[in-house]
Formats: structure tokens, sequence, C-alpha cells
């Protein structure tokens, strides 16, 4: 069964059950209370007679004359027997209605129990021991309520009519409500069937209430966004592994077939060391890579604040390890710059391993053991000048330098797969900057990076 299907009939049940069982209490109390009533009449109507008949001291003609006139207000369809101490019987009205056994009854009335209720059919019986001046009455009175009895009725089919409306009533309404609500959950289900991952991320619309449709749609929403997330991811960096790391991969195996022919034990040594520096270098642009295929399934860049001219200092003091002859020059345009002038926001890793690449490109392309990092603050960006004095990138080969797999002819004989730059160029790209390459009198390689400030 739906869930539309089981709100509708617990709901329905459930309340139906309830104003059934109200109707029934009110219709059993008015029942109870239409006795109680019928009762005090009954016993209202004994107590007058035997008042009537104790001030009557006249012949017995003259008492039936007297007691007839209470036929007037007598009880529709009623029998009533009056008896004097002896319980011999001294009065019986003139209807027809029969009394069966009374004397069980007299024998249960005592001056501990002056009254007594009995039900025959739909007649009530009531029994009273009574005391008048002195003398003591017995009265049994059977009668039958017709205008308590014609209100029970009138009750009962108000109550089953009202009942069977708002049955049908409540039907529709639980069967509307139910829709209303579970509508949600068809939507969510309707959506997940739906669903296509090739397709950008749509997140449901979810109401401002706090329900418990509304919380499963948020979750769903979440579950989805993280689904499609790491798909993205899954997405980007099978696309960049596949693309990026073919040829870097291949020339490592053509250097351990080379290292695996070699005889000569210190060029076998020269070829690991190599191997070595090239499988670091691998795992950098792996790591690289991944970085950048998360932030373009998230299309959210994790930054952070932090001061552009001290990561381009620790860059320089871990170059320094490897390049020990080699120093970077890092100039100021002015002495004047702003703390604030210096600040952005960035990946620092992915950032990092940018400044690393341009850095060690002056190190490795460089014709003297020097280079200089320019840092020229802006009101809302900052320029890197990277400059050191080499063979220059012929012009010809300009075009292709952000290029994957391009190796300008000034790279001959230098280690490298030819993605250094083509990650630069991507991170920055990620920071919404720009990189540009030129070249002054054929003798100064020259890299410009622009990046916009926090």
């Amino acid at each position: 069964m739906k869930i539309r299907s089981k709100i509708t009939v617990y709901f329905s049940f459930t309340t139906l059950l309830i104003i059934g069982v109200a109707f029934i209490l009110v219709y059993l109390l008015f029942s109870q209370n239409r006795k109680e009533e019928f009762q005090v009449r009954q016993k209202e109507k004994i107590a007058t007679t035997l008042d009537l008949l104790a001030k009557i001291k006249d012949t017995e003609g003259k008492l039936l004359e007297e007691i007839d006139l209470l036929t007037i207000h007598d009880l529709y369809d009623e029998k009533l027997l009056l008896f004097n101490s002896n319980k011999k019987l001294i009065y019986s009205s003139i209807d027809d209605i029969p009394i069966h056994f009374p004397e069980k009854i007299l024998l249960q009335l005592t001056p501990e129990n002056k009254w007594l209720y009995d039900k025959e059919d739909l007649y009530d019986i009531v029994g009273a021991y009574v005391e008048s001046n002195g003398r003591i009455y017995y009265g049994i009175s059977k009668a039958y309520d017709t205008f308590g009895y014609s209100k029970l009725s009138y009750l009962r089919n108000v109550l089953l009519i009202t009942f069977i409306i708002i049955s049908i009533i409540l039907i529709f309404v639980s069967s509307y409500l139910s829709q209303k609500i579970t509508e949600p959950l068809a939507l969510v289900s309707k959506k997940i069937t739906d669903y296509n991952f090739e397709e950008n991320y749509s997140p449901l619309a979810v109401s401002k209430s706090k329900d418990e449709v509304a919380l499963l749609a948020m979750q769903f929403n979440k579950l989805m966004k993280r689904m499609n997330e790491a798909f993205a991811f899954q997405k980007h960096a099978v696309h960049h592994i596949s693309h990026e790391l073919k040829t870097p991969i291949s020339i490592l195996v053509s250097n351990f077939e080379r290292i695996e022919r070699e005889t000569d034990s210190a060029k076998i040594k020269a070829l690991i060391s190599t191997q070595k520096e090239d499988t670091k270098s691998l795992s950098e642009i792996i790591n690289a890579l991944l970085e950048i295929s998360k932030t373009e399934s998230l299309n959210v860049l994790n930054q952070e604040k932090l001061r552009i001219d001290e990561l381009i200092f620790d860059v320089a003091a871990e170059l320094k390890n490897i390049y020990p002859n080699f120093k970077f020059l890092i100039e100021y345009d002015s002495e004047n710059i702003d703390e604030n002038q210096l600040t952005i926001s960035a990946n620092m890793q992915l950032l990092k391993l940018a400044l690393v690449n341009l850095m060690q490109n002056c190190a490795q392309y460089g014709d003297e053991n020097m280079a200089h990092v320019k840092v020229q603050a802006g009101n809302n960006e900052i320029k890197l000048v990277f400059e050191n004095r080499g063979t220059p990138i012929s012009g010809e080969e300009n075009g292709y330098i952000f290029q994957r797999f391009f190796r300008g002819e000034n790279s001959k004989g230098k280690r490298g797969f030819g993605l250094g730059l083509v990650l630069v160029h991507k991170i920055i790209f990620l920071h919404k900057g720009s990189i540009a390459y030129h070249s002054e009198n054929m003798q100064t390689n020259i890299f410009t990076v622009q990046l916009p400030l926090s």
C-alpha cells in the first residue's frame, strides 16, 4: 500500500473511530439521562397520588372520583398500583398494562431500600416505599416514556446521519491532505528516477517549513550534491590523468628500459638518480592534477588569505636546497607597500606549486646564477614579474608555450615533461588571474603574473 493510501486509511479510520466513540458516548449519556428523568417523574407521580390519598377522608367512591382527576396528567401508557402498609392494593389505575409479579417488588421495598428500578422491554418500572402522615404506603409504576424515546430516536438519527456526512467529508479531506503531504515525496521519487549525472546538478525545491519531507528533500540535495561532486571529480581526474600523464609515464617507462639495457654501473646509478627526480616531479604533477580536478568539479576554489611575498620567500628558501648556487633577488616596486596590497585569497598548495614551477624554470633555463622577482602592488591586483637571463623562446614557439607537452628549443638537454607551464597557466586561471611571457632583446625571459587582491 502506498504512503498516500496509508495516510488516508489510517487518518480516516482513527478520526472516524474517535467520532463514533464520542457519538456513542453522547447517545448513552442521553439515554441514561432520559431514564433518570423518567424515574423522577414516576416517583413524583407516586408521591403526588399518595399525598392526595392521605388527604382524602371521604368515602371510597368519593376517593376514586378524586383520584380519577389525576388521569388528566397521567403518563402515557402507564399502570400505577398503590398499597397500604399491609401491602393490600388500595388503588389501581385504569390502564390495562399488566405488572407482572408485583409481590416480588413489594418484598424488596423496605425502610432501608425505599426505591427500586427495573425494566421490562421498553417499559420502566419503579417501586417506592413512602411514609406519609405516620402511615406506610407502597407504590409501583410501570410506564412507557414516549417523549423520551422520541427524543432518543431523533438523537440517534441525527448522530447517524451526521456520522455518515462527516465520514464522506473526512475521506475526501484526508485524501486531499495525503496528496499534499506526499507530493514532495513524489517529487523526490521522480527526481531520483529521472536524475542524470551527465547533466548539471539541479537541487530539489525545498519548502520553508521544517517538516520531515522538507528535511528529506534537503538531505537528498546534500547527497546528490556530494555524488555530483564525486562524479565530476572522477570525470575531471580521468580527463586530466588520461591527457596529462600519458607522456610522462611513457618517459618513465622508457627510462626504465634504458636502465635495463645499461651495463655500466655508474651510468645506471646516474639514470636511477634521474629517474628518482622525474618520479618526484610526476608525483607533484599528480597532486596538482587531483587538486585542480577537485576545484573544477566543485566549481569552488578552497582559498585562504596569505601574503604573496611571504610565499615567494618560502619557495626561494626551498629551492635554495636544490640550487645552492642560485640566488633570487626579490624586489618591491615601492617602499610604501601596505600589507593589504600584498594579501590575496588563494589556494596555497596550488599557488605554491605555480611559483615553484616559475622560479625553478628561472634556475634551470637561466645563463646566470641569479633571477629577479619583482612584486608590484596596485589598488585591485598584484603583479609578479619573474625575470632571468637566458636563451629565450622564439616568436614561433611563443604561441605554444602553455600547451601540454610543448618543449621549446631552449629546453634541449633539460629534464622535464612539458607540463610545468600548463599547470601554472591552469592554476593562475583558477585564481582569476593571468600569465604572459615576453622576451627583451632576445636575452631575457620574462613571465608576468597578475592576481586579484583579496
